[in-house]
């Protein structure tokens, strides 16, 4: 009970570390994890905090990961709550390299079938693209992250091409390519600002700071204002 307890603490101070040392080395955290996304009253994960608890409901079970993640994702057309909700779960993802596995290996399924699909489904491509990328941040480089090898990227352009006027996809979209190829990323950042003119909730988020009050803005961020590096895990 005491060496659950320990390592408990030890993962929530690591992932609350990993945000704030490279926010405080002026360099944003893993942009997919460190920063909840606003969905208002829409359904997602259980979650018990959107401030700096990264380990979400303790008493969720991680065994419904992958079916509850998919419930949510086919219930939606809205890319904000399928960035939450992937967030959510690449976060539990991390405590149950099971589960992580099985829903990682479930969505790229989904998106292999899309493609070979004369009317593909943009969601699953981006939801693919999505988990595969957020993995990447936040599971690392180390042999147990099922991501290791993927590339979301094209599975990403796919997406954004089937919904070329969708400016929340074109949000996730700059946060995923804030290091390249720079001129995508710069057509997705002008697209989800531009957006975000006719779509509150798209505005809201934009408007919100990445980590604290003196941070910079979500917009700030995709339109690099001041040059802001950001790492990818």
């Amino acid at each position: 009970m005491r060496f659950e307890s320990t390592r408990f603490v030890r993962y929530m101070l690591s992932s609350i570390a990993t945000c704030f040392v490279l926010a405080g080395a002026a360099v944003a955290g893993p942009p997919l994890i460190c920063h909840p996304f606003d969905i208002g009253n829409a359904k997602s994960l259980p979650w018990i905090s959107h401030d700096w608890n990264l380990t979400g409901a303790e008493n969720y079970d991680t065994h419904d990961l992958s079916g509850d993640t998919q419930d949510i994702l086919n219930s939606s057309q809205i890319p904000l709550i399928h960035m939450e909700t992937l967030r959510r779960a690449t976060l539990y993802a991390r405590k149950d390299p099971v589960a992580a596995k099985q829903l990682l290996l479930q969505l790229v399924a989904r998106a292999k079938s899309a493609e070979a699909s004369s009317s593909p489904d943009a969601f699953s491509l981006f939801d693919a693209a999505y988990l595969s990328e957020a993995y990447k941040q936040w599971l690392g480089e180390k042999g147990e992250n099922p991501a290791n090898g993927l590339d979301g990227l094209p599975w990403l352009k796919h997406a954004t091409q089937l919904r070329p006027n969708d400016p929340q996809m074109a949000f996730a979209a700059a946060l995923i390519t804030l290091r390249g190829p720079e001129a995508d990323h710069r057509g997705y950042a002008q697209l989800a600002t531009a957006g975000a003119k006719n779509d509150a909730l798209l505005k809201r988020n934009l408007a919100s700071h990445f980590l604290g009050a003196e941070s910079q803005t979500m917009s700030e961020m995709i339109l690099k204002s001041n040059e802001t590096k950001v790492a990818r895990q």
